[in-house]
C-alpha cells in the first residue's frame, strides 16, 4: 500500500514538474514577426501554450485578424497588428504598441523573410539583393536593436532568429535567399556575446524543408522531395510545429545556458558550414 501511495506521489510530482515546464513563460511578452501562418504561427502558438502573451503581425490585416481569432479560440493571450518589417515606421510602431498594450518585451522571434527571386544567382539584380537583405537581415537586426532596451528594463530576454538549412547548404535557384540565411547564423554569433551581460540570450533555428506556404514550390515538387528525403534520417518533411516547439524551448528557462547557438531542425540532414 505504501509503495503504491509513494508511486502515486512520485507520478504526481513528475506530472507537476512537466506542467510547470510547459507553463514557464507565464508573464512573458513575445513579439513574433510574420506570424499569421507557417513557422511564425507555430512559434506564436507554442509560446502562447506555455503562458506567454504573444504579439502576432503580418502585412495584411485579414491575415492578422484570422490568426488572432484562431489563437484566442485556443485560449492563448494574443495581440495582433499590421507590420511590414521592411519599413522602419512599422517596426517602431510594432514595438511601441507591444510596450503600451502588453507592458514590455521579453521575447523576440525574427521570422519575417522574403524571396522575390528564383534562378541563376548571376541573373539576380541589385534590387533583388536590396530587397532580400533589407528584410531578411537588416530588419532582423534593427528589430533586435529596438527591443533590447525593453528587455534590459525587465532584467533580460531572449532573441531567436529563424534561418534555414539553406544558410548551410545554398539551395539551387535560391542563391541570394540562401546567403541572407547564412548571414543570420553570423548575426546570432555576433550579438550573443554583446548582449549576454544584459541577460539577453540570442539563438537561431535553421529549419529544413518544412511544409509551409512559403516553401510550397519545393515540397509540392515530388522529384525535389524525393531527393531531399535521401539526405534525411527521419524520412518525412517537417511540419511548422516541429520548429515552433524548438523556438519555445530556446526562450524558456530550460535553455538558460544556451546562447549564440543555431539548432538545425532538419530531420537529420547533415548541415555544417
Amino acid at each position: 500500500m505504501l509503495r503504491r501511495v509513494g508511486s502515486s506521489l512520485l507520478a504526481s510530482h513528475i506530472a507537476g514538474r512537466r506542467m510547470m515546464s510547459q507553463q514557464n513563460l507565464t508573464g512573458k511578452v513575445a513579439i513574433v514577426t510574420a506570424s499569421t501562418d507557417g513557422i511564425g504561427l507555430a512559434a506564436a502558438r507554442a509560446l502562447g501554450q506555455r503562458g506567454a502573451h504573444v504579439v502576432v503581425s503580418s502585412r495584411r490585416k485579414e491575415n492578422v485578424e484570422k490568426a488572432v481569432a484562431l489563437l484566442q479560440s485556443e485560449r492563448i493571450q494574443v495581440t495582433g497588428t499590421i507590420c511590414n518589417v521592411g519599413k522602419s515606421e512599422d517596426r517602431e510602431r510594432l514595438v511601441e504598441m507591444t510596450v503600451e498594450q502588453c507592458g514590455g518585451v521579453d521575447i523576440f522571434i525574427s521570422n519575417a523573410a522574403v524571396n522575390p527571386f528564383f534562378g541563376n544567382i548571376m541573373d539576380s539584380t541589385e534590387q533583388v539583393w536590396d530587397k532580400i537583405l533589407d528584410v531578411n537581415v537588416k530588419a532582423a537586426f534593427l528589430m533586435t536593436k529596438l527591443v533590447v532596451p525593453h528587455m534590459e528594463s525587465r532584467g533580460g530576454g531572449s532573441v531567436v532568429f529563424v534561418s534555414s538549412i539553406a544558410g548551410y547548404q545554398p539551395m539551387p535557384a535560391l542563391g541570394p535567399y540562401s546567403v541572407s540565411k547564412t548571414a543570420l547564423l553570423g548575426l546570432t554569433r555576433a550579438l550573443a556575446p554583446e548582449l549576454a551581460s544584459s541577460n539577453i540570450r540570442v539563438n537561431c533555428v535553421a529549419p529544413g524543408v518544412i511544409k509551409t506556404r512559403f516553401s510550397s514550390a519545393i515540397w509540392q515538387n515530388e522529384d525535389i522531395v524525393d531527393e531531399f528525403k535521401k539526405q534525411l534520417c527521419i524520412k518525412r518533411l517537417g511540419d511548422p510545429q516541429d520548429v515552433g516547439g524548438v523556438i519555445a524551448f530556446l526562450c524558456s528557462e530550460d535553455a538558460s545556458y544556451i546562447t549564440g547557438e543555431t539548432i538545425t531542425v532538419t530531420g537529420g540532414m547533415n548541415c555544417r558550414l
